[in-house]
């Protein structure tokens, strides 16, 4: 059998038309009912008054003292009354004696007869007004004496018929009627059209859905771990989820404020007061990575703008790690190429009968390497550095650059602090390699230069290369996000410098740059470490004293003499002994 179907609850916009309507129908049924009553009560005293005056006209004309001394008063007074009673529009005048019987009256045959109603008051010299159901009808009257002389010689009441006042007060309840009827239209259909407003804007849903809607809404904004935030048209703040407040480092309330009063970066803050849409455009903060999108709200006109937020900093964190990987990759790649090479070199000369000779070539080659390879661990045996230098130089060899390990440098292993992370280590000097070797590239002598060394309490990072250099207008600019020289790519440009600076401030470092040697740029950053023991400073004037690596006197800190080697490093020759 099948189930009678459950009617679906009226729409919020249907409940609230009906309530409204009822409402005015009230409203208006009540104004008339009491605009009625109202006019009944004035009608009546109306007739009253109008009664009265009339009766005390006649009580005071000469004409009717002197038909009353007449032997037959009804002679004159019958057709006087009755012209009274038509010049102002009264239903009946009547004159009677102080007995109350009737000198006139509008049916002749009535006259003599007595009067009907009370004539007590006006007896007594006070005149009145009642309702009285007479030999009319129901009539408002007014009696009043006709005194000559202090003496009550006879009486006169004039009456208007209830009968004839309740049609004066239903014309006016008709149109009253008709007025009610218009507002009563007149509201129906103002309260259509706002309703069928509200209808679109809550599309049609009563109370029960709009409210599981706002349960759904809250739950999904606190659920999800992206960031949400919502501005008005206005550019303020309407609304910022969970995850907006933690990506942007935001506390407190932020709803009615603009983007510019939160202390974000100005090209983030400029993404969020943009007027136009933003696709995918990455941002930084002062600890995180970020990509933003933007999408106005438009209904006709500028509503607000839907801003959401990806946190990718661990991702841009891998896929730096992804490049250098890369990097390293097309590195062995080619030292497999010049490998290959090499050993044909090495066969033919046997093939030739000169052994020797290809023994010496063999031999040079793997010394020039491990010499090299030795000299930037012994010159910076912190393991992630060296190999980053390594990686590097076959990197810089690619792309025609020659990458200089400055004899200055000297890291010894275990220095660094477990919070300077190989990570962090890698982002900062890596994009400081990559952004100098971008900007050597294509110059003659290209080459870079990289000193690492610890100073005082400090990680000192320098990479200097021998490009155009920097404007020193533009030396806050380079590490913005987005800024570069360079043509951008599919990817963008302009982050590495951007991230390496992030990276510096969350260590509570500088990276500052300046005029190179070579008249390029010079990037120089300074990482904090944790004080040295009192027996590393001997000198007592803040220089850490030189590892003992057997060095002669005079050599650079932290390197030892390599005989038949060169003092630099090039990556050329990394590449050759197969070092990366």
């Amino acid at each position: 059998m099948r189930l009678p179907r459950v009617p679906r609850p009226r729409s919020l916009a249907g409940q609230l038309f009906g309530m409204q309507a009822v409402l005015i129908a009230v409203v208006v049924a009540g104004y008339a009912l009491f605009t009625y009553v109202g006019d009944r009560s004035q009608a009546e005293e109306a007739a009253g008054r109008q009664a009265m005056a009339v009766a005390r006209s006649v009580a005071d004309a000469p004409s009717v003292h002197a038909a009353i001394g007449t032997a037959n008063p009804t002679e004159d007074l019958q057709p006087y009354s009755l012209r009274v009673q038509r010049d102002t529009d009264v239903d009946f005048v009547t004159i009677m004696n102080p007995r109350g019987i009737r000198w006139t009256h509008p049916k002749e045959k009535l006259i003599g007869k007595h009067f009907l109603g009370h004539i007590g008051p006006a007896l007594a010299g006070t005149s009145f007004t009642e309702t009285y159901t007479g030999s009319l009808g129901a009539s408002v009257r007014a009696v009043t004496p006709i005194e000559d002389g202090g003496r009550t010689i006879g009486l006169v009441s004039a009456g208007i018929k209830v009968e004839a006042i309740t049609e004066r007060v239903q014309d006016q309840v008709t149109a009253l009627i008709g007025v009610a009827a218009g507002a009563l239209l007149l509201g129906a259909v103002g309260t259509y059209v706002v309703n069928a407003r509200l209808r679109r804007s809550t599309h049609g849903m009563n109370a029960a859905e709009l409210s599981r809607m706002h349960d759904y809404h809250q739950a999904a904004l606190h659920a999800v771990r992206e960031g949400l935030l919502m501005l008005d048209g206005q550019f303020r703040v309407a609304l910022m989820n969970d995850g907006g407040r933690e990506l942007l480092g935001v506390t407190g309330d932020v709803v009615g404020r603009s983007p510019a009063e939160l202390g974000l970066p100005a090209p983030l803050t400029g993404a969020l007061l943009s007027a136009g849409p933003r696709v995918d455009e990455v941002h930084l903060t002062d600890a995180r990575v970020l990509v933003v999108n933007t999408s106005p709200v438009s209904g006709g006109e500028r509503r607000g703008t839907v801003v959401t937020l990806r946190d990718v900093t661990e991702l841009q964190s891998l896929t730096g790690e992804l490049d250098s990987e890369r990097g390293f990759t097309q590195a062995l790649r080619s030292q497999a190429h010049e490998a290959a090479n090499r050993l044909h070199t090495v066969v033919s000369l046997i093939e030739l009968g000169r052994a020797e000779e290809a023994v010496d070539f063999a031999t040079a080659e793997l010394e020039l390497a491990q010499a090299l390879t030795d000299e930037v661990i012994s010159a910076v045996s912190e393991p992630v550095l060296a190999a980053l230098l390594l990686g590097k130089a076959a990197q810089a060899n690619e792309r025609g650059v020659e990458l200089v390990v400055s004899e200055d440098s000297g890291i010894d292993d275990g220095l660094l602090p477990a919070s300077l992370t190989p990570r962090d280590l890698v982002t900062v000097l890596g994009n400081l390699i990559d952004n100098a070797m971008d900007a050597a590239q294509g110059t003659v002598g290209a080459r870079v230069t990289v000193t690492a060394f610890t100073q005082g309490a400090a990680l000192v990072l320098r990479v200097a290369d021998t490009g155009s250099g920097v404007d020193p207008a533009h030396a806050e600019q380079v590490f913005r996000s987005g800024w570069s020289t360079k043509p951008a790519g599919p990817g963008g440009r302009g982050l590495g410098l951007a991230l390496a600076r992030q990276t510096v401030n969350r260590h509570a470092g500088t990276l500052e740059v300046r005029e190179g040697p070579a008249g390029g740029a010079e990037f120089e950053a300074r990482l904090p470490l944790p004080a040295p023991p009192a027996d590393a400073d001997p000198a007592g004037d803040g220089t850490p004293a030189a590892p003992d690596t057997g060095a002669a006197p005079g050599s650079a800190p932290g390197t030892g003499p390599v005989p038949g080697t060169r003092s630099a490093l090039q990556s050329e020759s990394v590449l050759q002994g197969g070092g990366a």
